[in-house]
């Protein structure tokens, strides 16, 4: 262990505050700078002992970087550390999330943002097909996973399969793959190094010991999975009794709950469920409004995962029963962010003391990389489909041998629309640039186009 002295709780937040701050970019660029900070520059763990979180929390529901540090804040300061580390991993976009929300909410209709979001909606799309290449790239690496991820496009794009189904079938595959001694099945889990210079577990703060708050009793797992399984559910169950199903914030803190369980496969993988679920299902936004959403969240801090907020919000805006809209707004994105997040910190407390357990599993492994190239699949879909809603005026349903697709009406292509795209795509492909550059960029664009008459 290095010779310096521990860091206190109140020195740590200030890191935390810092991540948090800084945390754009997605799950891949969150992580990237949560390794570039507390392994490389604060030597609080090493190399070894951060991936073994990170594929840790990669196996949990939820978004892979928040859980992460909620793990490291709790192996560095027990409980209140994860709980310090989390809160501040997420609060930065809870704020601009919300803002931006009213912003949209009272003047979304008018001419400049909705200019502005004609162009974000080219940039997402660039974006959301960015990585599935990246994920596609790292994840299929043979015949086994590019079948799972063909066969997971085609169940949600054609099928209509539920995505929970499509990632839990894929994990069991997996890991009974694994188990059989199917070659295609073995080789890890496929996500790589974190990026930076390796760093001795040893010559860290951390060390390589197992810290003594690890060493959890049944009694005290009990108690974690009561305490955050009763601040989780408890007011899911009293919205359910006191408003009835049918009430919006009941149907917002039901669908987003279950989400929160079955969310493996990283952020986009989730939103292509959301999306469906949210426009589809219950109608509490349009497919053009989805993409305004991801395009907030993508220029605001923390996780991606958080423009649920913007849905939870959009929808109770507009089905506000007695109260203001933007009152019942602000409560159904607070309801959504909650019933998201709280659940990060149920699986990380209560499975984080037994993690030595999933040390080096090869069937656990397999699973993982089976889920992994389920949802290259299903990032696939939420591609196509934010396409076909992005370029085209109007699309249509097709029905043939049991299978239902969207479909373009041709002649609703938008010609700026497409411009912006292709734009976007040499931006993001070909010269690399990052999502904020690619996002204000098409944003200013889409202005320029719509100030000159031409979108």
């Amino acid at each position: 262990m290095q010779n310096r002295p521990y860091p206190t709780l109140a020195q740590a937040a200030r890191i935390w505050a810092r991540i948090g701050l800084l945390s754009f970019g997605g799950p891949a660029g969150q992580i990237a700078l949560m390794h570039r900070i507390l392994v490389e520059e604060q030597r609080w763990l090493g190399e070894k002992r951060f991936l073994h979180a990170l594929n840790f929390c990669m196996v949990l529901p939820g978004p892979e970087a928040m859980q992460l540090a909620v793990y490291i804040g709790w192996l560095m300061h027990r409980t209140l550390g994860g709980i310090v580390a989390g809160l501040l991993f997420v609060l930065p976009g809870l704020v601009s999330i919300m803002a931006l929300s009213w912003i949209y909410a009272l003047w979304g209709q008018t001419d400049a943002l909705e200019s502005l979001f004609f162009g974000l909606k080219a940039a997402v799309l660039a974006i959301v097909a960015q990585a599935v290449f990246r994920i596609g790239s790292r994840a299929l690496r043979n015949g086994a996973m590019i079948a799972i991820a063909a066969a997971s496009f085609v169940a949600i794009f054609a099928g209509g399969v539920p995505f929970p189904v499509i990632i839990l079938a894929a994990g069991l595959i997996g890991f009974l793959g694994a188990r059989a001694g199917l070659a295609g099945f073995l080789g890890g889990g496929g996500h790589g190094k974190a990026g930076g210079t390796p760093v001795a577990d040893a010559g860290t703060l951390l060390g390589e010991e197992v810290p003594d708050h690890a060493q959890v009793s049944r009694a005290g797992a009990i108690r974690v999975a009561t305490l955050f399984g009763a601040l989780w559910l408890v007011p899911v169950a009293a919205l359910f009794g006191v408003a009835g199903p049918g009430n919006v914030f009941s149907q917002i803190a039901g669908f987003f709950s279950v989400m929160a369980v079955v969310t493996f496969g990283g952020a986009y993988a989730v939103l292509a469920y959301v999306a469906q679920q949210a426009v589809e299902t219950y109608g509490w936004l349009a497919p053009g409004e989805m993409l305004d959403g991801l395009g907030m969240a993508e220029t605001t801090p923390g996780p991606l995962i958080m423009v649920t907020q913007f849905v939870g919000f959009m929808g109770a805006f507009r089905d506000p029963g007695a109260m203001p809209p933007l009152l019942a707004g602000t409560l159904g994105g607070l309801l959504t962010t909650w019933v998201t997040f709280v659940p990060c910190f149920l699986w990380i407390f209560l499975g984080a003391p037994f993690i030595e357990r999933l040390r080096d599993n090869p069937a656990l492994s397999a699973a993982l990389s089976a889920i992994t190239a389920a949802a290259v699949g299903v990032i696939g879909n939420l591609a196509v489909w934010f396409g076909l809603h992005v370029l085209f005026g109007q699309v249509q349903v097709l029905q043939a041998w049991g299978l239902s697709l969207d479909w373009p009406v041709w002649r609703t292509l938008d010609p700026a629309a497409l411009a912006l795209v292709v734009a976007a795509m040499v931006a993001v492909f070909r010269f690399r640039l990052g999502p904020v550059a690619v996002l204000a960029g098409c944003a200013g664009a889409g202005l320029a186009l719509r100030l000159a008459g031409i979108a």
